[in-house]
């Protein structure tokens, strides 16, 4: 059972508030008022969600990050070793300059704490010894947590943060006298409908250059039971995860949602090869929202569909890759073949 079941009632000082981010206030009111209601899956990322996405993380049933890591630990080197190959091949130039033009730098799309970017972080000092790190993420309070740590293991990197919605927002990409490899991992692309996913690959491509890399992580279509696991605990970690978006939603537009009376659901929809989750409503009731002016209907039954987790093979992968001006350089799995990380270059015809 999920630890966030008592009611909340309206907060008066967070419906009147003027500091609103509008971001969240127009996905709000445009997926409550849908014919289907939804929400986008970057409002679980406040410092609460990420921290209970860090638990998730842990879980027995979550294989995603223990496998993705297991993937890393193997096989770093060689993915920093295939990164300064695509860029000599690209651009004839292998040198680092002893003003430090040609080193590598990394940067990530949702870089949470990046416990898991600190294996290839490690890989890079060892190659060039120091290297930049641009982590960019929603949540201030992940970053900060990762640029502690990395100062501690790591002091080699230098750390660039960003906070910023990745699929919102303006990024600041700094150019950069070198390559560059953009990590997009722990399957977050998976979160996003194909046409956003292309979007958010495209607009990544658009700030890189001819022979910078990106390695995109991505979770496999395996057995239902395996998945359906991993978004459904057992101790009701995604359960509490899921639920904390509306604690969210209460604390930041004022609304009235009772925890209680919304249920976790997530299963496996192989037509459209993804994990889908919701939130069912158990009764039939009205949501408040005051900073929106908006009063929410609920029917018995009805849900807010919060997230999808889609499933790849490695076609769907490459296709993906490709609209979004990528071209495949080489593929790293497991053995149980559970997940893929995938090296790409910048397509020269992009």
């Amino acid at each position: 059972m999920s630890t966030y079941s008592a009611p909340l009632q309206p907060s008066r000082t967070t419906a009147t508030a003027r500091n609103i981010d509008p971001a969240v206030a127009a996905a709000v009111r445009s997926g409550l008022t849908a014919s289907h209601k939804s929400l986008p899956a970057w409002l679980f990322y406040d410092a609460e969600g990420s921290r209970l996405f860090e638990r998730i993380t842990l879980l027995p049933e979550y294989y995603l990050t223990r496998t993705e890591r297991a993937i890393f630990t193997a096989e770093a080197d060689r993915i920093i070793a295939a990164a300064f190959t695509a860029w000599h091949q690209a651009t004839g130039d292998g040198h680092i300059t002893s003003d430090g033009a040609g080193k590598l730098r990394l940067l990530e799309l949702g870089a949470g704490t990046a416990t898991k970017t600190g294996i290839l972080l490690a890989a890079a000092v060892r190659a060039q010894g120091e290297t930049s790190y641009l982590p960019i993420d929603v949540s201030a309070s992940a970053i900060a947590e990762a640029c502690d740590s990395l100062a501690q293991t790591l002091p080699q990197v230098n750390i660039q943060p960003e906070i910023a919605n990745y699929v919102t927002d303006v990024l600041g990409i700094p150019p950069h006298n070198g390559p560059t490899l953009a990590l997009y991992i722990g399957s977050s692309v998976g979160n996003f409908a194909h046409a956003e996913a292309v979007a958010i690959l495209r607009n990544l491509r658009a700030q890189l250059q001819a022979g910078d890399t990106l390695l995109l992580g991505t979770d496999l279509v395996k057995d239902t039971a395996a998945l359906e696991a991993a978004y459904c605990d057992a101790d009701g970690v995604t359960e509490a995860f899921n639920l904390n978006m509306l604690r969210r939603l209460h604390r930041e537009l004022g609304a009235s949602f009772d925890l209680s009376t919304f249920r976790h659901v997530a299963s496996f929809n192989r037509e459209a090869s993804r994990i889908e989750m919701h939130l069912k409503s158990t009764r039939n009731q009205y949501v408040r929202i005051p900073a929106l002016n908006l009063s929410v209907p609920f029917q018995v039954g009805e849900t807010i569909h919060t997230e999808n987790s889609y499933k790849f093979t490695r076609e769907s992968i490459a296709g993906l890759l490709r609209e979004g001006g990528f071209s495949v350089t080489q593929t790293f799995t497991d053995p149980q073949n559970y997940f893929a990380v995938t090296l790409s270059t910048v397509a020269a015809s992009s």
